[in-house]
């Protein structure tokens, strides 16, 4: 799986492995430029943050959708209750059957409830929904949820709009190592080097918004992001060299003259 060509999950190929967000730019133009420069062919949408009766202007009015995937989200949501109800909602109104489930524990770290994830997880693949869960880094809850159904895992890189990076790679690593699914990174991402990070590990994607729409200049941001996570994903299939401590000349001392 890691070795493919494309992205793959719930029934769904993506040649690219750039997701991105659609909050927090300056304004819809900006975004929707922002979308093309990235290059990316899934957009997430915040359900509770759009206006879905569509009769006044609505970021959804800059989407093309013949172009690009929504991925609807529960952010903002506290409950496995809460994130199913607009999971549901999303479906109904013809947005998508993929939700990426956020279920967020603490308002001020934003870190993942697990306990409600899982349980809204459990509940949402039952109804049919192709399940993408933003957890924590921990390698015993991307199983659980992986074995619950999720058709990818998406481990944060660092507390949501942080913009830290990777704080903990060698988690990503052990998660990378026993994953059956895609693993996806999400939240943290700062600049285009921590994108490119997360690629080189083996991770199949990474998803982003703040790194991009809070950038000085997004469009040129997202054209960065998307060079970064192809340049990571090359790096990751030509394989680095191993780590040394110490030198290892670069032209070989045999065959020269004393």
């Amino acid at each position: 799986m890691r070795n493919g060509a494309t992205l793959k999950f719930g029934g769904r190929e993506f040649h690219s492995r750039l997701i991105v967000g659609t909050g927090k730019y300056p304004d819809f133009k900006t975004m929707e430029k922002a979308l093309e420069a990235s290059g990316a062919e899934i957009v997430t949408v915040a359900v509770r943050r759009v206006n879905l009766d569509r009769k006044q202007e609505s970021l959804l009015d800059y989407i093309d959708l013949k172009r690009y995937t929504l991925l609807p989200n529960t952010a903002g949501c506290y409950s496995a209750e809460e994130a199913c109800k607009y999971a549901r909602l999303a479906r109904e109104v013809g947005m998508s059957e993929m939700v990426k489930l956020e279920v967020i524990g603490d308002q001020r770290t934003l870190f993942p409830d697990n306990e409600e994830l899982l349980a809204a997880t459990k509940t949402l693949v039952k109804e049919g929904f192709v399940v993408l869960p933003y957890t924590n880094d921990d390698p015993i809850m991307a199983k659980k949820l992986q074995d619950a159904g999720a058709a990818a895992v998406m481990p944060l890189g660092a507390p949501i709009g942080s913009g830290l990076g990777l704080r903990n790679p060698h988690n990503i690593t052990i998660i990378l190592q026993s994953a059956q699914v895609p693993v996806i990174v999400d939240a943290g991402v700062g600049t285009a080097s921590d994108a490119a990070v997360a690629m080189e590990l083996g991770c199949d994607g990474v998803l982003m918004n703040t790194a991009i729409a809070c950038a000085k200049d997004p469009v040129l941001m997202a054209d960065a992001m998307r060079k970064a996570v192809e340049a990571g994903r090359q790096a990751y299939l030509a394989g680095r060299i191993p780590k040394k401590s110490y030198a290892s000349a670069s032209t070989t001392m045999e065959g020269m003259l004393e």
